[in-house]
């Protein structure tokens, strides 16, 4: 490729060259342009106008922060709200209790067998419902022959 050289003469001419690029190869088109002017006289060009900015204070620390509410604890449940103490008649709740209530307790395979449900829900269920809801006790033993029982104080 060519190069193309540009010189900055002091003139009166303005030259304008157009470079066009095409499937063929490139094609430079130059125009010579006379300018007339009213000064005879060649003066530098005028400084660009300095951007007008307001005055800049003295730098000071940061505000510091305003001491708004502060971040309040979650609301706990009413005083006056008492606990689930039983279940509905028939409900899977309530078997699992009759079953959780018998002296010898009730196993994990029972409970998964009864209520159809998989061992992790099994185990949040009597954490979460029958530990935390309904505010009972769960005693969780381990037989000799590695079987997890569940059983509830009555």
């Amino acid at each position: 490729m060519g190069r193309i050289h540009l010189q900055s003469v002091r003139s009166r001419v303005i030259d304008v060259v157009t470079a066009v690029i095409t499937a063929q190869g490139e094609s430079m088109i130059a125009n010579t342009e006379q300018i007339e002017t009213a000064e005879t006289t060649m003066a530098e060009p005028k400084a660009a106008k300095k951007a007008r900015v307001g005055k800049r204070g003295a730098p000071v620390a940061a505000k510091p922060a305003k001491t708004g509410k502060k971040a309040s604890p979650a609301k706990k449940a009413a005083k006056g709200a008492k606990k689930a103490t039983g279940a509905r008649d028939g409900s899977k709740t309530a078997k699992i209790l009759e079953l959780l209530k018998r002296p010898d307790g009730v196993t994990a395979k029972e409970l998964i067998k009864l209520t159809d449900w998989q061992a992790h829900s099994v185990r949040g269920f009597l954490s979460g419902t029958i530990g935390k809801k309904m505010g009972l006790t769960i005693t969780s033993t381990k037989g000799e022959d590695g079987e997890r029982t569940y059983s509830v104080n009555a």
